[in-house]
């Protein structure tokens, strides 16, 4: 019985102990929210700006650089799938690699090849556990996200879509004809949904211009100095980059959300736990203390039993 009650005493120890580290990681997580939120907030103007910018650089030039041709018989596709570095963040992760499961599966049934790219230590793990080929990774920034990491990834991607499926890199690798990005799009504290999205072809919507007369919708004029082409050229390596740079500042924010729901959960099951467990050690107690008191009071009636023999 005592035994019992000890090795009951220390569970409660031990889950206790998890219950602090994981309301640790849950205010952590609570912390960056905030901040992962308004690093969005910021990029977000930049970022569509740059589009509108390249939308009307488009419609004003020949349209022929690599990065807005749709290609014929695209042979090879680049996925970039980005995970997190560290787990307790719940289905984070694995809804993630299910949404780049799903687009491999699906551009496998078009005829493409899939290369892989992989941000986050847990994706990269996931791949090499199944020993599955990842051409290029990235790690240690998955909850806080720079500028310089987004350039990174797109510095391995942008040459092999230049080259195309028919050539290869500066550094041997191949080319492939599209970049896809698999990241985890911020909702809402509660929610947070995988989305996949095609980066290269950049995919231009033409609007014609409706109206007519003092009704007619007319856009931005802008004036291109150096031409059109050139500034393509600059630009939409920048605008990949930028496109990259909010996946991971979106996934950033989703992540930290996934985090403190998780732990959340956890520090409550974990509540709950030490409570079954102390109530338990308590009724183990209460038997022990019982069956203490028997042994005595049987003890005493047997004393007093032998004292009325002898008299």
């Amino acid at each position: 019985m005592a035994a019992q009650v000890r090795v009951l005493r220390q569970r409660v120890r031990s889950v206790r102990s998890t219950q602090k580290t994981t309301k640790a990681m849950e205010m952590i997580a609570t912390s960056r929210i905030a901040k992962a939120q308004a690093k969005v907030a910021a990029a977000a103007p930049y970022s569509e700006l740059i589009t509108d910018v390249l939308e009307a650089l488009a419609n004003v030039s020949t349209l022929d650089h690599p990065l807005l041709t749709e290609r014929e018989n695209a042979r090879r596709a680049a996925i970039l799938l980005v995970t997190s570095d560290r787990g307790l963040c719940g289905g984070y992760n694995a809804n993630a690699i299910k949404s780049a499961e799903e687009l491999t599966a699906l551009l496998r049934s078009q005829g493409k090849e899939v290369v892989l790219f992989v941000i986050g230590r847990k994706g990269l793990g996931y791949y090499n556990f199944r020993q599955r080929p990842v051409v290029d990774s990235w790690s240690g920034f998955s909850e806080q996200p720079t500028y310089a990491d987004a350039e990174a990834a797109a510095a391995s991607l942008l040459p092999a879509f230049l080259v195309g499926s028919d050539g290869t890199t500066p550094d041997g690798g191949q080319g492939v004809d599209e970049i896809h990005v698999v990241s985890t799009h911020f909702v809402s504290m509660m929610t947070q949904s995988p989305t996949a999205r095609r980066l290269a072809p950049m995919e231009i919507e033409y609007v014609e211009q409706s109206g007519t007369g003092s009704d007619a919708k007319l856009g931005p004029s802008y004036e291109f100095e150096p031409s059109p082409e050139a500034l393509l050229d600059e630009m939409l390596p920048k605008y990949i980059t930028t496109r990259i740079y909010a996946a991971l500042l979106d996934s950033a924010a989703s992540e930290s959300a996934a985090r403190r729901a998780a732990c959340k959960s956890a520090t409550d099951n974990a509540n709950d736990i030490i409570k079954k467990l102390s109530r338990e050690a308590n009724q183990a107690r209460q038997a022990q203390i019982t069956q203490e008191l028997s042994e005595i009071v049987g003890g005493a009636d047997a004393l007093a039993a032998a004292g009325n023999e002898e008299d």
